[in-house]
């Protein structure tokens, strides 16, 4: 059963040798020598491992829309939905840490929090959260803010949309596509119609129907990922300042209430039923 097998890696390379597992492994370095600080680096690191294939994702299905090639681009978006339901699995993990347990490291973290990650804050901007300030904890690292400064400077992915929708000849608002798109999309009422209009003609448009509806998957992901997130500071730290100096839960139950993509929850309410 093991003839054939490759045993002598002297000269070869090893599964560990493809994934740099000696680099990756090292990473998780508590710092206090108490047992549940390695919980919560190894939790964070492979949020932002997952939030790294999420971009990358991201990337591949805005270059799609942007092509009107929008069948690679539901395949990565679904793909992207699965990432996002392992980032919200995660809150489970880290969850089972008691608020003994981190405050037994929490002085560890020094000033360093969730709140300061820049693939996090370039996922937001690419879901279309555009905020300026949010680039300031990456002043010091040039390399970051290139990036985080061009995806602030370009449009987001429901930008791309609604483009998609206007060489299509639907009417798109003049004032939406040629609005400046370093700003959040405001919610805009001739938006509402047209996305209402897709919704009750899905059958004259299904792929513009379905790229609705994987949008919405991606908000709905990404609120329920913000929810557990907000629950699990909760239950862990109450309702302490963060340590970074945001106001902790309080700051996270603020950001359940911001919408990336409006229209598509308004026009729900417009739907009219077929008779």
């Amino acid at each position: 059963m093991t003839q054939g097998i490759t045993t002598d890696f002297s000269r070869r390379m090893s599964y560990g040798d493809y994934l740099k597992l000696d680099q990756l492994l090292t990473a998780q370095d508590p710092l206090s020598g108490q047992h549940d600080e390695m919980l919560f680096i190894c939790i964070h690191h492979v949020q932002e491992i997952w939030l790294k294939l999420l971009n990358h994702e991201l990337t591949l299905a805005m270059d799609c829309i942007r092509r009107d090639a929008l069948r690679p681009a539901f395949k990565a978006m679904a793909r992207a939905g699965r990432i996002q339901r392992q980032l919200i699995e995660a809150w489970d993990v880290l969850s089972t840490m008691t608020p003994h347990d981190y405050l037994a490291f929490r002085d560890k973290l020094g000033s360093s929090s969730g709140f300061q990650s820049w693939q996090y804050r370039l996922l937001e901007f690419r879901l279309g959260a555009k905020d300026a300030f949010m680039l300031k904890p990456h002043a010091h690292r040039p390399d970051l803010m290139a990036v985080l400064e061009q995806a602030m400077a370009e449009p987001s992915i429901y930008d791309e949309t609604l483009r998609l929708l206007a060489r299509r000849g639907l009417p798109v608002p003049k004032e939406v596509l040629d609005r400046d798109v370093s700003l959040p999309h405001q919610e805009n009422e001739g938006v509402t119609a047209l996305w209402t209009s897709i919704y009750e003609g899905a059958e004259d448009g299904f792929d513009l129907y379905e790229l609705a509806e994987e949008l919405v998957d991606l908000e709905d992901n990404f609120q329920t990922w913000r929810f557990r997130h907000m629950r699990t500071v909760e239950r862990i730290i109450g309702y302490r300042m963060g340590t970074g100096g945001s106001a902790g839960v309080a700051y996270l139950r603020q950001a359940l209430e911001r919408r990336f993509f409006p229209e598509l929850f308004e026009a729900r309410t417009r739907i009219k039923a077929k008779g």
